[in-house]
């Protein structure tokens, strides 16, 4: 099974970077297979004959458990992952098991990626049988809300996480 990351925060190896690798490893027992950091791939995000990005687009497409992980600006995903959504059609994610995974400094931002960024997920055809994921940016290691989160999640994505063994 391959685990992808896709991370859009424009600060590089970031809060949310390092969330969503705890979160891959906690989930499957190991580091992801491939990881984007959205930031790294700047300008080639508006070319859409990027090869670099073509090849990331490519990866997404083919994972088989893929997080996709945002800080929440303006109670919302970023721009830079809204640039690189964009580059999938609808349904182009039929087979794909996605988390939905948000960091934020309010809770009251909490529904962001139930609200926002999975139904982004669906249109694009990835499965997602958890909620949404927000963990608080100050603490999102230790977080209770990760505790109880992974707690459910693994029941939810057992089917997925067997192939990964």
């Amino acid at each position: 099974m391959s685990t992808v990351i896709v991370v859009g925060n424009p600060r590089p190896r970031s809060r949310t970077f390092h969330a969503a690798h705890l979160v891959v490893e906690k989930l499957t027992g190991r580091a992801p297979d491939e990881v984007f950091d959205l930031v790294d791939f700047g300008a080639a995000l508006l070319d859409w004959k990027d090869p670099a990005v073509a090849r990331a687009v490519a990866e997404v497409q083919a994972a088989d458990l893929l997080i996709v992980a945002s800080p929440t600006y303006k109670a919302t995903y970023t721009g830079l992952l809204k640039l690189f959504l964009d580059r999938f059609g609808a349904g182009s994610l039929a087979g794909t098991t996605a988390v939905a995974l948000m960091l934020g400094g309010d809770g009251r931002h909490a529904l962001a990626p139930e609200a926002f960024l999975k139904p982004v997920l669906a249109e694009l055809g990835a499965s997602s049988p958890t909620r949404g994921l927000f963990l608080p940016e100050s603490d999102y290691a230790e977080s209770e809300a990760l505790t109880s989160w992974l707690e459910l999640a693994r029941v939810q994505l057992r089917a997925a996480l067997v192939s990964a063994a």
